[in-house]
């Protein structure tokens, strides 16, 4: 632990909860093409807010959620985002995490090398087999083809 950890409010080893690590997926998603875009940022948000997962998650709480994860996103990077935040995430919220997040990434019609490099790092992260990561692909291609 450093010097100023305490006074910046960094919580070394803190397991994330449920929420953080589901959101932490969709923001390294957002950001891993190197900036996370106005319309990425709204997506991130609109997914959340639909699921049960953050039906209890005020405002300010969220704020500070993605507070925490953007500090976790500029001193680690994305892939080392996900990389935590899958360890927290259980079992019956990988896939869904895996498929909101592809859905992030192909939302704007184009993927980029970064993007793929990311889905492929994810889904190794996340622990799903390749087969049901590729059904997960497939149908978010079809479901951002229009």
């Amino acid at each position: 632990m450093g010097l100023f950890d305490n006074v910046f409010g960094e919580k070394p080893g803190r397991e994330l909860t449920k929420p953080e690590a589901f959101a932490g997926i969709l923001l390294g998603a957002s950001a891993c093409d190197g900036h996370v875009s106005r319309d990425e940022a709204r997506g991130l948000s609109t997914v959340t807010l639909r699921m049960r997962l953050f039906e209890n998650v005020s405002p300010n709480k969220w704020d500070a959620i993605i507070d925490g994860l953007l500090k976790v996103l500029k001193r680690e990077g994305p892939l080392k985002l996900v990389d935590r935040c899958a360890k927290a995430l259980p079992d019956g919220l990988k896939e869904c995490a895996f498929a909101n997040a592809c859905d992030l990434v192909l939302a704007d019609g184009t993927v980029e090398k970064e993007e793929k490099e990311f889905l492929d790092h994810l889904q190794m992260a996340l622990g799903l087999d390749a087969d049901s990561a590729l059904t997960i692909v497939e149908v978010m291609i079809t479901k951002n083809k229009g």
